[in-house]
């Protein structure tokens, strides 16, 4: 047998539901005093799928802890057989998980289950989003005042922005925590959260609607500064500079975003 074929065969018998090793890749191999060849290859055949949903439940420990054990090997079984591993890195055996979820449980069981899948996949992303160039207050502090209307925000790489009808981060915070697990509810108001990288440190908090509205308008719409400002002025009046620089300042403190330089 050619190399490539054992290959090919050998990959058919790890990614295959029954571990039943093909004859020809049988006669391959050779057993030794106290293992023989069947014995061996089902003991590939097991570790194989037994670290992919160890990773899984690496990477989404708080649906892991939402459905138990039982119900997450069921579940991350089936996601495997329709979307095995097929990166050299495990890095990314979840990232179809959100969409084989709602593909193949009910609207109303999905729906709570793939918003919690997408913010424990936001952590992922953050931490390996490439690093950007963050906006400063040091280089904030050389800007000419000319300068200041005219100024236009990016989201950093690693930014997520996630948009959540349920309590979700309620429960990754209880994991977190080690605390009491909550039920999962719908939210009586639907919730912005944004997950970023800082200093190799992923950090999230949840934004208030205005500020949702106004990070939204500078990074999405393209707002001016001085747009911006105008913007607030509409329900803040003469407050709308302070609370304008008071957002911004934030932004910058967090490591959200980059100045957007216009041609």
């Amino acid at each position: 047998m050619r190399l490539n074929d054992w290959q090919l065969a050998f990959e058919r018998y790890l990614l295959g539901e029954n571990a039943v090793a093909s004859d020809a890749l049988g006669a391959s191999l050779i057993g030794g005093p106290s293992l023989d060849v069947e014995t061996g290859l089902a003991i590939y055949h097991n570790a194989y799928r037994a670290r992919l949903q160890e990773t899984l439940r690496s990477d989404f420990p708080t649906v892991w802890n939402w459905l138990g054990d039982e119900e997450f090997d069921v579940l991350t079984a089936a996601y495997l057989r329709e979307c095995p591993s097929s990166h050299y890195s495990l890095r990314w055996l979840g990232a179809g998980f959100e969409a084989f979820v709602l593909r193949h449980l009910m609207p109303e069981q999905s729906a709570p289950l793939a918003e919690l899948i997408r913010l424990e996949w936001a952590f992922t992303l953050a931490f390996d989003a490439v690093p950007g160039e963050p906006l400063t207050l040091e280089t904030m502090a050389t800007l000419p005042a000319e300068a200041w209307p005219e100024l236009r925000l990016a989201l950093l790489p690693s930014v997520q922005w996630l948009h959540g009808r349920f309590n979700s981060l309620a429960m990754w915070r209880a994991v977190k925590a080690e605390a009491e697990f909550p039920d999962s509810l719908e939210l009586e108001q639907p919730q912005v959260c944004l997950v970023w990288r800082a200093d190799l440190v992923c950090h999230y908090r949840s934004l208030e609607p205005a500020e949702v509205h106004a990070l939204d308008g500078m990074v999405n719409a393209g707002w001016s500064f001085a747009e911006l400002c105008a913007e607030l002025a509409v329900t803040l009046g003469e407050g709308a500079p302070l609370q304008a620089v008071s957002w911004l300042k934030q932004w910058v403190n967090d490591g959200l975003v980059c100045q957007r330089h216009t041609l």
